[in-house]
């Protein structure tokens, strides 16, 4: 039962904080006279001088003139700052302490008669829905025609409806009033001291707004398949050693290591058709693309004069120092994955034509290029010193090694992290994916952005094939990273870049290429079948495209 006596009315909520609001605004007028000629004055200046940089009606001169006219006003500004300064501190304190000796006696009373007003929500909608069922019975048993009683039914449907639209618009209200009683002593506080805040005062300020917007079927359409992975990973751990042995565990620093280190290359695919997915679009090609430059980087890099050859001729690079030769074969691979995805972008912006075209016709002319210019075979082992000079593992002898493959990939989650959110190229790509027509009237190339997205992605792709052989120290081949393209794409649709075009996070196609791979690493080390390995691969790809399509719907 609720006790009525601790809800408050809205008077009483506002008799309760009255005495609080007086005391911190009679400081905080005192605060606001003190600052006039000072903070405040400083603040506007400011802003006055950096709106005469963007000012074009003044000459050079009277910008000058203009602008050394507020520089003295600035510095006088800021001297009765400063001799307000010690002033102003002792008056946020002494309303800071004030708050935090009597806040409560406003908060608490207002929680208590929050948590008490959703129990009455509670008992009325109960008490409703039990008078709507007597109702609804007692309605029922004076008819006999079937429309009536089918009327009647459809209309008791609708009254509980209500009610329990009226339960949540209770409900509601309560926690609306519980967050603004809480948030009503940051406001306080922000005026005091003028949006400054501390690291433990944001976190609270964050943690119940996050409180306050929580809404379950969203959590679990945003989150609900990476907690399923979770609990297939972790059932994994479980299971691997009671299957394997005690001494074989997955989650070791070891294995950790490995996974990041066969997740660096595939980052660089996973982010390159990522800008192309944000785009609505996607890549048959990239698996054919690691191939091209597995093969041209093994080449180049070759431990010795090559023993097969390109249309029948012998490349030999051993005349040339290693480095240049490592850093040669990067700017191949790169040239190579570009003009391909170049033509692919041409295509597609310059004909309307579907990724899913384009870039299967480059895919074919790929492989069919590289695997008859090379007749398939493959080129060996690149020099032994390049791994060791690229990516070295850095550690004790016989202890755990870091590999700085890791730190490459890193370095390219940051770049195009930069390139998606700071760039006003990253903005037009969202607005193009979002909504190409919109794009195209306000002004964005889409024809450009499109292109230059595919050529991101060919710089991507070069960079990735290039790790990638001097992770495997060469062995480079055409037909080396079939089906890495099904891999890519569904970290990226797994990570939360959604089909429908202007909606994804690197941060998500971060975790998508760590899942698949981790979750590949678990199960190869458990022994399962590869090619059961594609069946789970399968489920997730389904049931994140199947979350996707939820969140688009709803927003619909």
């Amino acid at each position: 039962m609720a006790d009525r006596t601790k809800i408050l009315s809205a008077e009483q909520e506002s008799k309760l904080r009255q005495p609080i609001d007086e005391y911190v605004g009679g400081i905080q007028e005192k605060i606001d006279a003190l600052r006039k000629d000072g903070t405040d004055r400083v603040i506007d200046i400011q802003s006055s001088l950096d709106s005469l940089k963007r000012d074009r009606i003044y000459t050079a001169q009277e910008k000058e003139a203009r602008r050394a006219q507020l520089q003295t006003e600035l510095e006088q500004a800021k001297k009765v700052e400063a001799q307000h300064k010690d002033e102003v501190g002792k008056l946020i304190a002494d309303a800071e302490n004030y708050l935090k000796t009597n806040y409560d006696t406003y908060y608490q009373p207002v929680l208590a008669s929050c948590a008490q007003e959703k129990v009455l929500a509670q008992e009325k909608y109960q008490a409703a829905v039990a008078q709507l069922e007597k109702d609804h019975q007692a309605a029922l048993a004076k008819l006999t025609d079937a429309q009536e009683i089918k009327d009647e039914k459809y209309v008791h449907k609708n009254r509980l409806f209500d009610a329990k639209n009226q339960l949540a618009k209770d409900l509601q209200d309560a926690k609306d009033r519980r967050h603004a009683a809480f948030d009503h002593q940051f406001h306080l506080i922000d005026l005091l001291r003028m949006s400054k805040f501390t690291f433990s005062e944001s976190m609270a300020q964050r943690w119940e707004n996050y409180k306050y917007t929580f809404n379950a079927r969203s959590f679990l359409l945003r989150n609900g398949l990476y907690l399923a992975i979770a609990v297939v990973f972790i059932a994994l751990c479980i299971i691997t050693p009671i299957v394997k042995g005690p001494k074989v565990q997955l989650l070791t620093v070891n294995n950790i290591l490995n996974i990041l280190q066969q997740a660096s290359p595939r980052m660089f695919l996973a982010l390159g058709v990522a800008g192309l997915i944000l785009l609505a679009g996607t890549d048959l090609s990239i698996g054919r693309m690691v191939g091209m430059g597995m093969t041209a980087a093994t080449i180049i890099m070759h431990q010795g004069i090559n023993t097969g050859g390109v249309f029948g001729h012998i490349f030999d690079f051993t005349g040339l120092p290693v480095i240049v030769r490592v850093f040669l074969a990067l700017l191949v691979c790169i040239v190579l994955c570009t003009i391909f995805t170049t033509i692919a972008g041409f295509f597609t912006a310059k004909f309307k034509m579907h990724p899913f075209i384009s870039t299967m016709s480059t895919m074919l002319m790929i492989f069919g290029l590289a695997t008859y210019s090379t007749k398939g075979v493959s080129f060996g082992a690149i020099e032994g010193d390049i791994p060791k000079m690229i990516i070295p593992k850095l550690g004790p002898d016989g202890g755990t090694k870091f590999p700085t493959i890791i730190l490459w990939a890193l370095a390219a989650v940051v770049i195009v992290w930069f390139i998606w959110n700071k760039t006003t190229f990253g903005k037009n790509l969202y607005a193009v994916g979002g909504n190409p027509e919109a794009a195209s009237v306000s002004g964005i190339s889409v024809f450009k952005v499109t292109v230059g997205a595919f050529i991101l992605a060919g710089i991507l792709y070069g960079f990735g094939s290039w790790l990638e052989c001097i992770r495997m120290s060469g062995s480079g081949s055409a037909s080396y990273g079939q089906g890495w393209e099904m891999d890519a794409i569904a970290a990226c649709v797994v990570g939360g870049v959604s089909f429908t075009g202007g909606i994804g996070k690197i941060s998500g196609v971060v975790t998508g290429v760590f899942i698949f791979t981790a979750l590949t690493y678990a199960l190869t080390t458990l022994g399962i079948d590869a090619n059961l390995q594609f069946v789970f691969s399968g489920v997730i790809i389904l049931v994140a495209v199947m979350l996707d399509c939820l969140k688009y719907v709803q927003k619909k």
